[in-house]
């Protein structure tokens, strides 16, 4: 049984001076929601993802040991700069210094170098779609690499179990960003090797029907939102349907083993969408209550589920915690589905846009 204790590494082996890596790490799309958390990022209920392919963050870590000598602080604080688009981006750099605090434990070299930390993203900028998830999962799978320096006996195992952990105290989510394809996240009963500490790859048969799945993501509100997941996340603790939530929550996941075996896609499409809506009724039923779909986001759902009943093609949606529309469907019927997106989708979408993406194999060293 892992501990966190775990990930706290005995002295290393090895030593680098300076240097750099650069890894991408994808987005990803929740099936079976977390929304909850306990103490140090532990998941309230376990979740299931796709894992994105399009939609990444592509971050380089530049390194270079610090001169103790010239600093008698130096031993107390973290140095780095943080670069968004090769600029400076100064309000992002609360939440590093965070992530950091949070992980020193486990990465004890961290305040012996000053880091460049330079970031970029595939999807525009403020277009709805959370970045936090592949952010953090980029920047923790460049500390391993460094970490992997220091100890080079390490194992690829714990070099990817632990890069998760560590996206995990930046992010929830990002713990589903490390992996492909389908990744599952907490603890559930009959998922052999799953945990609350890390996502691990979804370990049974996953049918044809879903290799490849398609995302086509709708820009609906590209705005901020006025309740942030954090906050959110929190309103679960004294949220009079939390218990029934988290149930549900596990049943499902346990329901998804199966359809991923048989590819029954109409059970698949019934499991995702009251995901979805659950998701988003936990947000309207809390004190204080909120909404974050628009208008716009009902108006896809209801056309979404008119051609479904049409066409008897299988394509649903799911939603995040926004009013984006991630609509999900099998690789062979994606010629219709687009052409439906552009004729009676497109026109519910923040400027027109929207971003299509697939089923993805994880973060990549570049």
């Amino acid at each position: 049984m892992f501990t966190a204790t775990d990930f706290i590494p005995t002295p290393y082996t090895s030593t680098i001076e300076k240097g750099n890596f650069e890894w991408s790490a994808p987005s990803n799309i929740a099936l079976v929601k977390y929304w909850g958390k306990k103490d140090n990022q532990i998941p309230a209920n376990p979740s299931v993802s796709f894992t994105l392919n399009n939609c990444k963050t592509i971050t380089k870590l530049g390194f270079e040991k610090r001169d103790i000598s010239t600093s008698l602080n130096v031993t107390n604080s973290f140095s780095f700069d943080l670069l968004f688009e090769g600029k400076p981006k100064e309000d992002f750099k609360p939440k590093i210094q965070k992530f950091l605090e949070r992980v020193e434990v486990y990465l004890p070299f961290l305040k012996d170098y000053h880091f460049t930390i330079d970031t970029q993203n595939t999807f525009p900028h403020s277009s709805g779609i959370a970045s936090s998830a592949s952010g953090m999962a980029a920047l923790a799978m460049n500390f391993m690499s460094l970490e992997r320096n220091l100890n080079p006996e390490m194992t690829d195992e714990y070099f990817f179990q632990k890069a998760s952990f560590l996206a995990r105290l930046g992010s929830g989510s990002a713990c589903r960003s490390v992996k492909g394809n389908v990744v599952v996240w907490g603890n559930q009963a009959n998922i052999e090797g799953s945990t609350d500490l890390f996502g691990i790859e979804f370990p049974y048969a996953i049918h044809d029907n879903f290799k490849n799945y398609q995302d086509t993501i709708l820009l609906v509100d590209k705005g901020e939102k006025q309740v942030s997941s954090t906050v959110g996340h929190d309103l679960m603790h004294n949220h009079p349907y939390a218990e029934r939530r988290f149930a549900q929550a596990h049943e499902n996941l346990d329901q998804l083993i199966s359809i991923f075996e048989n590819g029954n896609l109409d059970e698949f499409i019934k499991v995702v969408e009251s995901e979805a809506l659950t998701l988003h009724a936990m947000m309207m039923t809390s004190m204080p209550y909120f909404i974050l779909m628009k208008p716009n986001t009902l108006q896809i759902i209801n056309a979404i589920w008119k051609f479904r009943s049409e066409t008897q093609i299988p394509v649903c949606f799911t939603l995040d915690a926004g009013a984006n529309v991630h609509v999900l469907y099998p690789e062979n019927v994606s010629e219709k589905v687009l052409q439906f997106i552009k004729d009676e989708l497109v026109v519910f979408c923040q400027n027109g846009q929207y971003i299509c993406d697939k089923i993805g194999a994880g973060s990549i060293a570049l």
